[in-house]
């Protein structure tokens, strides 16, 4: 049997836990057994004492984007699919775009996609995009989109409640990660990253008992 990797639970993975969880990574413990998130990454789109939300960034949903919005899929990272970004409100559609700089989401930019608000900041930020825009209008701003059916939703205090008790850990988005052109190695490579105790987590197999 493999040694249970959480005698010491930190969901932090040691690090200073931040005091809004916007544009973090929720990523699912081998113990969270709920199907709509075993073994996933979500990134938390918002998080305050209203309660939070966030998009399953790895679950590719198998439909084709040009199906639902043909305009955004020469935009769209391959797999051009809409994934599926949770088990709330299905029908409705999540919109994150990475840009080719700083300077196309500053305020005031020709360049800013309409509905811009930033969640990961980088050299190429991530942030969510107004679906209803045409993406060629923003030309060589864009390199990259995914778009998302539905979402994951939790009342205030309720995500804390499921961090303490050990069913996720948070860590920081980097910006490939919510446009990964290998979405279905997302959970290993982002606990492999952090070294330490979760990079042992990222080796723990699916089914224990086979071990």
């Amino acid at each position: 049997m493999p040694i249970e990797p959480f005698s010491a639970f930190e969901p932090f993975g040691g690090a200073n836990p931040p005091d809004i969880l916007t544009g973090q990574l929720l990523v699912a413990t081998p113990r969270l057994s709920d199907l709509n998130f075993n073994r996933r990454v979500l990134l938390v789109l918002d998080h305050g004492d209203h309660g939070a939300l966030g998009v399953v960034i790895d679950r590719p949903g198998g439909v084709v984007v040009e199906q639902l919005l043909p305009q955004w899929q020469l935009a769209a990272t391959p797999p051009a699919e809409l994934f599926t970004g949770g088990p709330v409100a299905r029908n409705a559609l999540i919109g994150l775009v990475r840009l080719a700089s700083r300077a196309d989401a500053e305020d005031g930019s020709a360049t800013q996609p309409a509905g811009w608000r930033l969640l990961v900041d980088d050299d190429r930020p991530v942030g969510t995009v107004d679906l209803a825009g045409d993406p060629s209008t923003m030309g060589d701003s864009l390199v990259g989109a995914r778009l998302f059916s539905g979402y994951a939703g939790w009342d205030s205090g309720q995500l804390e409640g499921e961090i303490d008790e050990g069913s996720w850990y948070v860590v920081p988005a980097e910006a490939r990660d919510p446009i990964s052109a290998d979405p279905e190695g997302l959970w290993r490579r982002v606990l492999r990253r952090q070294g330490g105790a979760l990079a042992l987590v990222s080796g723990y197999p699916i089914d224990p008992t086979e071990n």
